[in-house]
């Protein structure tokens, strides 16, 4: 018998968990875009800490392992951006993105009064643009990272995310 995975609210000691985590999983996003400059990857485990106590951060677990995390921020307008998703290699393809993306919806519109929903992803990231439009976001425009590298945003209502499963 298996071990499920289970989401939660990200703790401190989930920090160094979470810094590892983003670091193995955004390998296949540089090289997609040859540049292993991209901020997930220059992140410092300090600024990972400070993002955990200070924004709205969710981890997948598989026993004491953190298989997966997302983080989200409140903006002054009620715009909720999401970012750093992220799901261990090994376990991709099984919903555990959908459900760490239903939980970081559901805790921004419902305790913290996000009216909208915030996300980007790399013009080549087909995989991550698929999971974003199949749980409700449409694209609305486009941006330049600040390491150069081309974003596709996505928004979507906050009474939406519901759909997201």
């Amino acid at each position: 018998m298996g071990m499920s995975v289970t989401i939660s609210v990200a703790t401190e000691q989930d920090a160094e968990q979470i810094f590892k985590l983003q670091y193995l999983c955004f390998q296949s996003e540089a090289a997609l875009y040859g540049n292993y400059r991209i901020d997930p990857l220059v992140q410092s485990l300090d600024s990972v800490r400070a993002e955990v106590a200070a924004d709205c951060v969710f981890v997948a677990r598989l026993g004491d392992e953190v298989v997966g995390s997302v983080r989200g921020a409140l903006d002054e307008d009620g715009t909720a951006s999401i970012g750093k998703l992220c799901v261990h290699p090994r376990l991709q393809g099984h919903g555990i993105g959908a459900r760490l993306l239903r939980a970081a919806e559901s805790a921004l519109a419902e305790e913290r009064g996000a009216t909208r929903f915030r996300l980007s992803a790399g013009h080549r990231s087909e995989g991550n643009l698929r999971l974003y439009r199949r749980v409700g976001y449409r694209t609305v425009g486009t941006s330049q990272g600040q390491d150069g590298v081309p974003m596709v945003v996505l928004e979507k209502p906050a009474g939406a995310y519901a759909a997201t499963a």
